[in-house]
């Protein structure tokens, strides 16, 4: 196994492929954004940026993550509302509350919520 700053081997002879950066989260935990006020549990991961450039280029670029790392889909909440978010590694932090997300879809994911994250349902484990 190649270690992570290294390039692993290439798809076309001459063309490294580009390293790719642990995941720090998994799926089922609770996360909180580093910058806004917003937490979400984890339901799925992308090693590397997997969203159209549309959407990355509406990030201001003063503030747009890296796209060689693991993005995560989260069930949000706020202090308004639910909604599914997409966030940079860069920009997530243990959300240590140990309080459950308040989120619709997450009955249909997860099983349970205990030790500050959920357990994923048996059918949707791969």
């Amino acid at each position: 196994m190649t270690s992570p700053s290294a390039p692993s081997e290439p798809l076309e002879p001459g063309i490294p492929m580009p390293p790719v950066a642990s995941a720090r989260f998994a799926i089922g935990d609770v996360v909180r954004h580093r910058l806004f006020d917003f937490r979400g549990v984890i339901f799925d991961v992308d090693p590397v940026f997997a969203n159209s450039d549309e959407w990355y280029e509406a990030i201001p670029e003063d503030a747009r993550p890296r796209k060689d790392q693991p993005f995560y889909h989260l069930l949000a909440e706020n202090a308004e509302s639910s909604y599914i978010a997409y966030v940079s590694q860069q920009n997530l932090v243990v959300d240590d509350s140990d309080e459950p997300v308040d989120h619709p879809a997450i009955s249909g994911l997860f099983e349970r919520f205990a030790g500050g994250r959920y357990k994923l349902k048996p059918h949707h484990r791969h």
